[in-house]
């Protein structure tokens, strides 16, 4: 069976991911980041989902220098989460991680070359994080050529290929895609404030119960406040 390296976060979209990486067939090998990141339970539901598909092996990577420089409000206690919603699509949202997604990335395809794998599943997205520039469409399309030329694999003639099934879906697209594939969401979380209940106040709460309401579904975790 062809594997593929899932870079799983434990949040809604990589989960997705998961579930649609097993969908085409694939032995599915998660990696997960430690990047010293404020919501770190998504560490936790990482390997409940990882647990949830039965893989044969999760792997956690520590990347704590990432929370040592700061420049985001995912990774600097300084920075306020916002609340006020996705501002305008020229503006790069604080929550963006400088250079998060090349970095993850980098080190997926360095796995998944080690292992044979022939693909790597990565849940960006240029609707709802439009602002982010390592989920936009030519960041994967950089990426990807790299990966032709600058891997044994890719100089061969096979180059490991970069999945993001997610890119053009709205958020509800992507819940509605899931729950056909009964994919976990109960095990997930997207809180950027990082507790066991979800805030319901922050962007990625509101972008996420926002979602589940247009595609007709009820989401499943725990709110504290459930405002969109």
């Amino acid at each position: 069976m062809a594997q593929a390296v899932v870079i799983l976060s434990g949040g809604l979209d990589s989960t997705t991911c998961m579930g649609m990486a097993q969908a085409a067939g694939y032995e599915l090998l998660p990696i997960t980041f430690d990047y010293g990141q404020r919501h770190r339970i998504e560490l936790e539901k990482a390997k409940a989902v990882a647990a949830y598909y039965g893989v044969v092996e999760h792997r956690v990577i520590r990347l704590d220098f990432l929370g040592q420089f700061g420049g985001s409000a995912l990774t600097d206690l300084s920075l306020a989460v916002p609340t006020g919603g996705v501002g305008p699509e020229e503006e790069i949202p604080v929550t963006y991680v400088p250079g998060r997604n090349l970095l993850f990335l980098s080190i997926a395809a360095s796995y998944a070359e080690a292992r044979g794998a022939k693909a790597i599943y990565i849940g960006v997205n240029a609707l709802d994080y439009s602002g982010y520039p390592d989920c936009r469409p030519a960041f994967v399309e950089a990426v990807q050529q790299v990966l032709k030329v600058g891997t044994k694999a890719g100089v061969e003639g096979h180059p490991i290929r970069i999945e993001t099934p997610l890119l053009h879906l709205t958020k509800a697209e992507i819940i509605t895609a899931g729950m056909k594939l009964g994919v976990p969401y109960h095990l997930t979380t997207s809180c950027y404030n990082g507790q066991e209940e979800a805030c319901g106040e922050c962007d990625s709460c509101r972008l996420r119960l926002k979602g589940f309401a247009e595609a007709g579904y009820t989401d499943p975790i725990p709110y504290r406040n459930r405002a969109r």
